[in-house]
């Protein structure tokens, strides 16, 4: 069984900074794209930044140049690191890997983690 297991959320003043973890376990094979999107009260979930297994990332556009994501293929994490956080960065943050189990005839879907809220006020 996968898992994504996420930490790092909290209450922060604006300008402030938070490091989100999300860490992957479970019977796995290949671990792929990894991401984090974030859901605000009444608005849709969006993708905020997503890392490809070799690396190369895309975020959008208003946390371009705040917010930086990484991950450690070692340790099947992700990290989002949340600089000059502003009161509109307020939402639940949810993990999102592309993962394959290790099992016969396993194929590649996505997993979701349980979400971390994160709160900045202003």
């Amino acid at each position: 069984q996968v898992q994504l297991v996420e930490s790092g959320g909290g209450l922060v003043q604006a300008g402030g900074s938070l490091r989100l973890s999300c860490a992957a376990s479970g019977t796995i094979f290949t671990v792929n794209a990894m991401g984090w999107y974030r859901q605000a009260p009444g608005k849709q979930r969006e993708l905020v930044a997503a890392i490809t297994s070799d690396g190369s990332t895309n975020y959008e556009d208003s946390v371009k140049g705040r917010f930086t994501i990484s991950r450690d293929n070692a340790k099947n994490t992700v990290y989002l690191q949340m600089n000059s956080l502003k009161p509109e960065d307020t939402a639940v943050y949810y993990c999102n890997a592309n993962i394959r189990p290790k099992a016969l005839w396993s194929t590649s879907r996505n997993y979701w983690g349980q979400g971390t809220q994160v709160t900045v006020s202003s």
